[in-house]
């Protein structure tokens, strides 16, 4: 068995990673070529650029002049084994588990006794995106806050006895189901430092909270709220929905609220829809009668888009969630487009304004940004509660001059007509990839998380990885056919750094950050600077992180179906001579993913979140490719958030 078939990323192995955009939309593609000889003598100083076909973008003199802010940890060596790694110097110690008790009162864990009025009330599993939230409100406070984890998926051949793999999940029962809707959703637990630099739960704590799948109750809002295409038998108002899934990436709002990213809910629904009013619409999403979690559409009829062909419109939107307050109802924000977000990440543009970040994961597909009309309030409990409802959202179109576009996906400009299916902006925003398809979109290599530097103010974009790019689709944006490896863009605002940047703006500029992959192997042709380790190179970089001096911190998904190699995490410069030269500081244990990682406000603690730790291909409850973290026979692999801190108490890196 190759490790390319054991330790392909699950999104592979879940088939949530296809590619079905239907368009040919290559704007970029027929100059490309011409951008190599006009631009390659302008490449920064001291980058390896290997087996060049493609273009790079400009190295500016704002790289090189740059003073390096100097990240200081010994670098860790690849691996790949049943635990995770640390740089030395540093501890990482497992904070939360999934079954590990949130809500007060919950029982403890028995993976031979689940239920799903008792994981209603612990941690849910696959966790993903992290942010910690200061106590109290609003504070900079570094030694006590809220944790609020997303949790994305379920493996049901890990969770339960007698589930081999995906093929016999027809197996699970209703009771089974629900368990897996009720570890779907949020976690939100208290957390302090203790001293040395050790971190505990707060098991009492009063905003202790499970928002899941099976029962929590959604408003939605925004110009889809209340459209006849979001009604269905339960709701025949389309102004609410119970819960939420595969909710991966996210954001943190000025006001203290958190952004979560419904991504891959196609997997979610069964039934042909073929016969149904929303055929072309589930099918650009990829509805299509083989979901992973098939047995959920046998239980659960809102799960049946033949019964419901409604269901699958009222997700794929970033919520909005209030961690202060457990009483809140959280809120599905449709102003934002629906599509498969990987992250909601804002910025305050120069002018008040709120600038939202997000990907759509999947091969050829696109990125937005969304911007308020309103401007953020200062009375931040209240005066932002309807901000995202009002706003612009734009879509991406990279230029092969190095500048991109903005596109406003606003119903009647352009395409965007009655004549085309768009009877109001409502239904621009249910099939705002059809509507970006129209404008002329660049499809991108699986965009993923879209981050403001908040010390820069430029955008990074990651791009994890596209095999099925031909030759003839190759751009100056997308510069590999094939490429199993990602990439990452710079997208630079006018205005230069920090508070002069404007986000808002129709244009920008965009830089190849990095090329992953090994650049001692011509056919890879990475781009990174000359001095990158072994140890330091990366593949399919996933999302990142900033401290708070800048630092570049990228989390990986699929490591070990290039390079034989753990997921994990490495650093890098954003500025500087050592711009992009990125070291590696942290690993998973075999099968998992790595993901979510965030600070503390005084770069104290790390939290980063271990996502299915033990899949692969033959995994299984009784025989996990390993049994982290409490490696006890009796206790099978379990997805858990891990601290990270210095031993000597000081900042991370």
């Amino acid at each position: 068995m190759s490790l390319d078939d054991r330790f392909l990323p699950i999104a592979v192995v879940n088939g949530d990673d296809r590619a079905i955009n239907p368009t040919d939309n290559q704007p970029i593609h027929e100059i490309a070529l011409r951008r190599l000889s006009r631009r390659a003598t302008m490449r920064g100083v001291g980058y390896t650029v290997l087996a060049s076909a493609l273009p790079t973008s400009i190295m500016t003199s704002r790289h090189v002049m740059a003073a390096s802010q100097g990240l200081n940890f010994d670098e860790l060596a690849k691996g790949l084994d049943e635990t995770h790694h640390v740089a030395s110097g540093y501890t990482a110690k497992p904070l939360i588990r999934w079954g590990d008790p949130v809500v007060p009162g919950a029982p403890a864990f028995d993976p031979t006794k689940q239920t799903a009025a008792a994981q209603e009330l612990q941690f849910g599993y696959n966790c993903d995106f992290t942010a910690f939230m200061p106590l109290p409100r609003g504070s900079a406070a570094a030694d006590r806050g809220l944790l609020v984890v997303n949790h994305e998926s379920t493996s049901s051949e890990l969770m339960f006895a007698g589930v081999a793999d995906e093929g016999n999940a027809g197996r699970i029962t209703k009771e089974q189901a629900e368990i897996e809707m009720a570890a779907h959703g949020l976690s939100v637990v208290e957390i302090r430092r203790t001293g040395a630099g050790a971190w505990e739960l707060v098991p009492d704590g009063k905003m202790n909270r499970r928002i899941t799948l099976r029962s929590t109750e959604f408003a939605i809002s925004g110009p889809a709220a209340g459209h006849d295409r979001l009604k269905t038998g339960a709701d025949a108002s389309g102004l609410k929905v119970i819960g939420t899934l595969n909710n991966c990436g996210g954001g943190v709002t000025p006001w203290s609220t958190v952004l979560s990213a419904e991504e891959n809910f196609h997997q979610y629904f069964a039934g042909d829809p073929a016969d149904t009013a929303e055929a072309e619409n589930h099918k650009r999403l990829g509805i299509d009668n083989e979901p992973g979690y098939a047995r959920w559409g046998r239980h659960f009829t809102r799960f049946d888009v033949t019964k419901e062909p409604n269901e699958p419109n009222r997700f794929g939107w970033i919520v909005e969630i209030d961690p202060y307050d457990p009483h809140s109802v959280p809120v599905k924000r449709t102003a934002l487009g629906r599509f498969k977000h990987e992250a909601a990440t804002v910025i305050v543009n120069k002018d008040g304004r709120l600038v939202v970040y997000t990907g759509d994961d999947e091969r050829f597909e696109y990125v937005y940004r969304f911007v308020t009309n309103g401007r953020v309030g200062l009375s931040m409990e209240t005066a932002n509660e309807n901000l995202l409802d009002d706003g612009v959202l734009s879509v991406a179109k990279f230029v092969d001059d190095g500048t991109l576009t903005w596109m406003p996906l606003v119903h009647g400009t352009g395409p965007l007509t009655e004549a085309n299916g768009f009877e109001s902006q409502a239904d621009v925003l249910i099939e705002t990839r059809r509507a970006a398809d129209l404008l002329g979109a660049t499809p991108m290599d699986r965009p993923e998380d879209i981050q403001p530097n908040p010390i820069t103010g430029t955008v990074f974009g990651i791009f994890t990885n596209n095999t099925k790019r031909k030759a003839e689709q190759v751009d100056a944006a997308n510069p590999r056919a094939e490429n199993k490896y990602g990439h990452i863009i710079e997208m630079i605002p006018p205005g230069g750094r920090g508070k002069d940047a404007d986000h808002a703006a129709d244009s920008f500029r965009w830089e190849m950050f990095i090329r992953c992959g090994d650049p001692a192997n011509p056919e890879h042709n990475a781009l990174y600077p000359a001095s990158v380790s072994t140890d330091g190179w990366l593949a399919t970089p996933d999302n990142v992180a900033f401290d708070s001096k800048g630092h570049v911190w990228i989390a990986t998904d699929g490591a070990g179906g290039t390079g034989g190699f753990a997921d994990g995490l490495w650093a890098c410069e954003a500025e500087g001579p050592d711009r992009g030269k990125t070291r590696h500081f942290f690993r998973v244990p075999v099968g998992a993913e790595m993901c979510g990682p965030s600070f503390t406000p005084d770069d104290g603690a790390l939290f980063v979140a271990v996502q299915h730790p033990g899949h692969g291909k033959g995994s299984s409850y009784e025989k996990p490719l390993t049994r982290w973290p409490d490696f006890a026979d009796a206790m099978p692999p379990r997805p858990s958030i891990v601290v990270i801190t210095r031993d000597d108490g000081g900042p991370i890196a």
